[in-house]
């Protein structure tokens, strides 16, 4: 009888742990990795740096007096004053004006230039390396050849294609969107083919097979959660590139061109000696809103890096 008021007390003392525990919740993965990058300082900074540009670039031309291309010639080539905070260019257009409208464009750039590499490099990728075989070798074959070609050199090339054919300048953002995302999914697909090549040899992967569920099934719901933290450092790191990639290809003259601003075009004041010297106003911010960017987003990147790697878990 006492044995049984016993094991009754335990299974109420058992029931009422896991009560509480429901109640009190087990937060998601997701959820305690981003308290963990919150608390990160750097990656604390470099966020808070992203929203502000990220406003700026936005909302910043909404309060701005001025328009992208609104002429002020009888202020032209003059430095920072409280009516124009970073000075004017050659015609009179408001340094601070165009700084904040080319950062929506590079930004759009580096952004939708890398969402579609990862979607098809991540598409591919995941093919090659789960079926494997002949798909893995005609793919990869593919990936090889593209990658063997100096990036820089291609873009140059189809930049001046562009140009060649007349391309108007609206058209061409879209199309140095393309460019960029076609040289990006190569990396892109190889790596995510070798995380896919690890994860379909574990237990769960062959216990997926064993019971029988789609292929459709194991690639949706159990392999590609799987996949998602290395997609998601990836990505985080190749807006960085998208950026410099595009702002290079505009500091030629090659990507976006006037009348559009971009960074890299606004940039392009530094290839001539005088405005090097006399007017750094005219390319020191663009080249400082590029670098800030850049380093925001590549620390922002080491720091999920961090997270999601395995070997930094904590218990």
């Amino acid at each position: 009888m006492e044995l049984r008021r016993s094991e009754s007390r335990s299974r109420s003392q058992r029931s009422a742990n896991g009560g509480k525990m429901r109640n009190s919740g087990v937060r998601p993965l997701w959820y305690r990795n981003l308290v963990r990058l919150a608390h990160t300082r750097a990656a604390a900074v470099s966020i808070a740096t992203l929203v502000l540009v990220l406003l700026l670039s936005v909302l910043g031309p909404l309060f701005s007096p001025y328009g992208q291309n609104q002429l002020d010639v009888p202020n032209a080539e003059q430095g920072p004053t409280l009516d124009h905070l970073l000075g004017t260019d050659d015609y009179g257009r408001d340094i601070l004006t165009r700084l904040m409208y080319a950062g929506r464009i590079s930004l759009t750039i580096g952004l939708a230039s890398t969402v579609l590499s990862v979607v098809l490099g991540a598409t591919i990728g995941i093919a090659s390396g789960y079926f494997g075989g002949w798909v893995d070798a005609v793919i990869m074959r593919l990936a090889d050849l593209l990658m063997s070609i100096p990036s820089l050199p291609l873009l140059i090339i189809m930049a001046a294609l562009l140009s060649e054919f007349k391309v108007p300048a609206s058209s061409r953002i879209y199309v140095v969107m393309v460019m960029l995302s076609i040289i990006g999914w190569p990396g892109m697909s190889r790596m995510i083919r070798g995380e896919v090549l690890s994860l379909r040899e574990r237990l769960y992967m062959k216990a997926t097979e064993a019971l029988g569920l789609s292929t459709r099934s194991r690639l949706l719901h159990h392999l590609l959660p799987n996949v998602l933290p290395l997609l998601i450092v990836q990505t985080t790191l190749s807006v960085a590139g998208g950026i410099l990639m595009e702002s290079t290809l505009s500091f030629l003259g090659l990507g976006v061109v006037p009348p559009n601003a971009s960074w890299g075009n606004m940039m392009a004041a530094a290839s001539n000696l005088m405005d090097f010297q006399k007017r750094p106003w005219l390319w020191i911010p663009p080249g400082v809103a590029v670098f800030v960017t850049v380093v925001a987003i590549n620390v922002l990147g080491d720091r999920l890096r961090d997270i999601y790697d395995p070997k930094n878990e904590r218990a």
